[in-house]
């Protein structure tokens, strides 16, 4: 499969020490299936921080990594699990890094979502309501890579 990352510059080396912690999934290399979500991303990133939007593709081969013992972890919907893994991850307060998985996948907790759990976090709604607002969500997607190993699964194309 293709997997796009969007920035402001192309990116020919991978170095997860520039990665900034306190993410979805949290410190690591972050790519999407989704091109237009990755133009977006070039776009925000590029006004941020200037230069142009750019984006750089990669190969991957989940089947492969699996295969090569590497620890997997696919999100298929935004639910309780991957609410609370998204919580953990994101806070300030847990030990970091939250978990050793080498690749997750899964939904963008976007600022529409991330807004959702922050209302959650702070007591304003319940989980039920968090839940049931996570249903409905339009959900974009992400590829996490946390370790070295799981770097050296994606080919630049």
């Amino acid at each position: 499969m293709i997997l796009y990352h969007g920035s402001n510059t192309a990116i020919n080396g991978i170095d997860l020490g520039k990665c900034r912690p306190y993410k979805d999934f949290g410190k690591g290399f972050y790519l999407t299936d989704i091109r237009e979500q990755a133009q977006r991303m070039a776009t925000r990133t590029a006004r941020m921080y200037s230069g142009n939007p750019t984006l750089t593709l990669f190969e991957f081969d989940l089947g492969e990594a699996q295969g090569n013992g590497l620890k997997v972890k696919v999100f298929d919907k935004p639910d309780r699990e991957w609410a609370q893994f998204v919580m953990s991850n994101r806070d300030m307060n847990t030990a970091q890094p939250y978990h050793d998985y080498d690749i997750v996948i899964g939904p963008v907790a976007d600022d529409t979502i991330a807004r959702l759990l922050r209302l959650y976090t702070e007591n304003f709604i319940s989980e039920e309501q968090l839940l049931h607002e996570l249903m409905f969500s339009k959900v974009t997607s992400q590829y996490f890579f946390h370790s070295e190993p799981a770097i050296k699964m994606l080919k630049r194309l």
